[in-house]
């Protein structure tokens, strides 16, 4: 293969179904594992498990400091704790690590069960309609709401610029999806502001556990800092969720004999969301820059090229992961899974993602006697990977 002037071998605006963004990912896999694209001004994509795995697991040469994402939806300011390199991280992540202990992590349960039952319960009643729009998109609001200790009229503004942004990406919008950031970040400040006049128990509200970090040198975390920090997690926390649990009702829609399966054992439900995140897994986008040259199957990759980490591809690594296409519940080798990410940048917010979703999952099954597609799915555009709109049936059991 030739190197630098690459070709293009990657098309970001290609229109997707629900299936085609696998379809590409397997051809790029076995004919291109690292593949160049023009767009977004130019980028390299690595698509196979063990290459994957490498680089977030070497994060002395692949760092994120210079690109933490493609394409970039934001200014060239760098925003913690993603876009920082250990260790200058790591204060940030620990701040919020606090406030998502195991005890508060539990003390959410009950809300996220009153949330599913009433959504769920909501969408039986209206019988079909956008699982996104009306399930998919306000579990993770409501719930991040609740963590967060938002007020309501901020967690339905919340829900509304979280929403926006995912289909400003959808029409390539860079001025709305720089609004929508905006919007979060006005969010953020009001947040921040809140919080210093009103302390929280560092322990339960993220917020306040940033205010009360100490960094290295004895000084607390700068505001602007703060503030980016704050949006930054709302940005992440509310984007890949409804992608996964929309995904996993399309895909049940699609296999009434799965779904009666799990309909009469919803206990199955933890197990079976470990596989829906593997199949499903929201990312495509997440980036490292190498600090010298690599070299990757003949290709020679630059210093600061970004390098898009495409954890959906790597997640059906046929190498990897038997049949990969293929729902399997209970895979022998599922938590080998990168859906949450590796190393010092794995998701913080993981244990908070995995109990929202199993949660809903098992109260769909409980719920709901059979799922069925109703229309025309849409999918999102890069950094994620899912659907907008995911329209289904329901007939309640």
């Amino acid at each position: 293969m030739a190197t630098n002037p690459a070709p293009h071998e990657y098309d970001c605006f290609v229109k997707e179904t629900f299936d085609s963004p696998h379809e590409e990912f397997a051809r790029l896999r076995k004919e291109c594992p690292v593949a160049h694209s023009n767009d977004f001004g130019g980028f390299w994509i690595a698509t196979r498990y063990d290459d994957v795995v490498q680089m977030l697991e070497d994060g002395d040469n692949y760092i994120t400091s210079v690109r933490n994402i493609v394409p970039a939806s934001s200014s060239t300011a760098r925003t913690p704790p993603l876009h920082f390199d250990p260790p200058q991280h790591t204060p940030y992540r620990k701040a919020l690590e606090r406030a998502l202990s195991r005890g508060r992590i539990s003390s959410l349960v009950p809300s996220i069960h009153k949330h599913s039952n009433e959504l769920i319960d909501a969408f039986i009643e209206r019988g079909e309609g956008d699982f996104v729009e009306h399930v998919g998109s306000w579990l993770p609001t409501l719930v991040f709401g609740d963590w967060m200790g938002l007020k309501e009229e901020q967690t339905k503004h919340l829900w509304w610029l979280a929403r926006t942004y995912i289909r400003a990406w959808v029409n390539w919008d860079k001025d709305r999806v720089m609004e929508m950031l905006d919007g979060m970040f006005e969010m953020a400040r009001e947040v921040v502001a809140d919080r210093r006049a009103n302390p929280r128990d560092p322990n339960v509200d993220p917020t306040s556990s940033l205010l009360a970090t100490v960094l290295d040198d004895g000084s607390k975390i700068p505001d602007n800092l703060l503030e980016s920090c704050t949006r930054q997690v709302l940005i992440i926390g509310l984007t890949a969720p409804p992608m996964v649990f929309s995904s996993m009702a399309i895909y049940l829609s699609r296999n009434p004999e799965l779904y009666a399966k799990l309909h009469a054992d919803p206990s199955l439900a933890p197990d079976a969301m470990e596989e829906f995140l593997r199949l499903f897994t929201p990312y495509r986008g997440f980036a490292r820059t190498s600090k010298k040259p690599v070299d990757w199957y003949g290709r020679t990759i630059q210093p600061g090229e970004p390098i898009c980490l495409a954890f959906a591809s790597a997640n059906r690594d046929e190498t990897k992961f038997e049949d990969p296409h293929e729902f399997k519940l209970k895979r022998p080798n599922i938590n080998d899974h990168v859906a949450f990410g590796l190393g010092a940048h794995r998701c913080v917010g993981m244990p908070v993602a995995r109990l929202q979703m199993g949660i809903a999952l098992q109260t769909l099954l409980k719920k709901v006697k059979k799922i069925e597609p109703a229309g025309e799915i849409v999918m999102s555009g890069m950094p994620e990977l899912g659907p907008v709109t995911a329209p289904i049936r329901v007939t309640p059991a």
